[in-house]
C-alpha cells in the first residue's frame, strides 16, 4: 500500500524546486501524481508551488472531480489526467512555465536537435502544441498528436508538461529542457551553433536504446528520417505555427532506401551558384 503522506511531502519538495529554480512565478504551476487507477493526488489552485504542505494537496478522480483535500484542485488538471488516459506507463504529471523553454513556446520556435549529448539521449524531439486557452478539455486535448512519443512538451504561448515514472523523474525532463534552452539561447548569442554529426548522433540513438529510452528515431516508422532535422514532429508544424526563424536547421545528410548518402538539402555553394546565374539571367533580358 503505497504511503499517501510520503507522496505529498515528495510533491511538496518537487513544488519548492520548481519555485526556487524560477520555473513558476507567484500560484503559477501545478503537480500531480496517480496513486491508484481511479485517483490522483493533485496540487491546489492560486496556491504557491514554493510554500506547499502536504495537507494542501487534494485528490481527484480520472474524471477530475475532487474528492479529498481541504483546498481546491488545480484549475488545469484535466491536462494531467489526460497524460495518465494515454500513457498508463506515467504516474507523475508536471506543468510550470521555465523561462528559457518558455521562450521558445512564444516564439513558436523549434527547438533543434543534434546539439547536446544528454539532450539527444534524455529527451529527443520536443514538440510544441498548439495553443488553447487553459483549463479546459480542448487545452488538455493538445497533447495527444504528441503524448506516445515524448516524455515533455513545451506548450505554445504558456510553458512545459513532462511526465515520468515518478515526480522527481518528470521534473527532470523540465529541468533539463530549460538548461538546454538557455544554452542554445547563449550560444546563439555568441555567434554560433555547431550540430553533431549524422554518424555521431546516430551513436547517442544507440546508446538511449542500450540504457533502455525509448525514441521515435530508433523505430521502422523513422528509420530514414534525418536525425537531427526534427523530423518526428514536423508535419504539426503548420497547424501549431512553428517553424525556424532563429536557429536553421543542420545540413541534412538522410539515408537512401538502397544506403548510400543523400542530400535532402541544398549547400551553400550551390545556392550561391543559383542565385548568382539567376541574377545574370535577369540583367540579360
Amino acid at each position: 500500500m503505497q504511503n499517501l503522506h510520503k507522496i505529498k511531502q515528495e510533491i511538496c519538495d518537487i513544488g519548492r524546486r520548481i519555485y526556487t529554480r524560477q520555473f513558476a512565478a507567484a500560484n503559477d504551476g501545478n503537480i500531480t501524481v496517480r496513486v491508484s487507477e481511479n485517483e490522483v493526488l493533485c496540487t491546489p489552485t492560486m496556491h504557491c508551488k514554493g510554500f506547499l504542505k502536504p495537507e494542501d494537496i487534494s485528490l481527484v478522480d480520472m474524471t477530475g472531480k475532487q474528492i479529498a483535500g481541504i483546498k481546491p484542485r488545480s484549475s488545469e488538471a484535466l491536462l494531467h489526467l489526460e497524460i495518465y488516459k494515454q500513457r498508463a506507463d506515467v504516474k507523475s504529471v508536471v506543468h510550470c512555465h521555465p523561462p528559457h523553454a518558455t521562450a521558445f513556446a512564444i516564439a513558436r520556435e523549434a527547438i533543434p536537435q543534434c546539439v547536446l549529448p544528454e539532450v539527444e539521449v534524455f529527451l529527443g524531439d520536443v514538440p510544441i502544441t498548439q495553443y488553447e486557452t487553459p483549463g479546459g478539455q480542448a487545452f488538455a486535448d493538445t497533447i495527444l498528436p504528441f503524448v506516445d512519443k515524448t516524455n515533455v512538451m513545451v506548450l505554445a504561448n504558456h510553458g512545459t508538461v513532462s511526465y515520468g515514472e515518478s515526480v522527481e523523474r518528470a521534473y527532470w525532463w523540465t529541468e533539463i529542457l530549460d538548461a538546454y534552452c538557455r544554452m542554445l539561447m547563449l550560444a546563439k548569442q555568441l555567434g554560433n551553433v555547431s550540430y553533431l554529426s549524422q554518424d555521431k548522433s546516430q551513436e547517442l540513438l544507440e546508446l538511449k536504446q542500450k540504457w533502455g529510452y525509448s525514441d521515435p528515431r530508433n523505430t521502422p516508422e523513422y528509420k530514414n528520417c534525418d536525425i537531427c532535422a526534427n523530423d518526428i514532429f514536423r508535419s504539426s508544424w503548420a497547424e501549431t505555427e512553428v517553424d525556424r526563424r532563429a536557429f536553421p536547421a543542420p545540413p541534412a545528410k538522410a539515408t537512401s532506401s538502397n544506403g548510400s548518402a543523400a542530400s535532402g538539402g541544398m549547400d551553400e555553394e550551390k545556392l550561391v551558384k543559383l542565385i548568382t546565374d539567376e541574377v545574370i539571367r535577369q540583367m540579360q533580358k
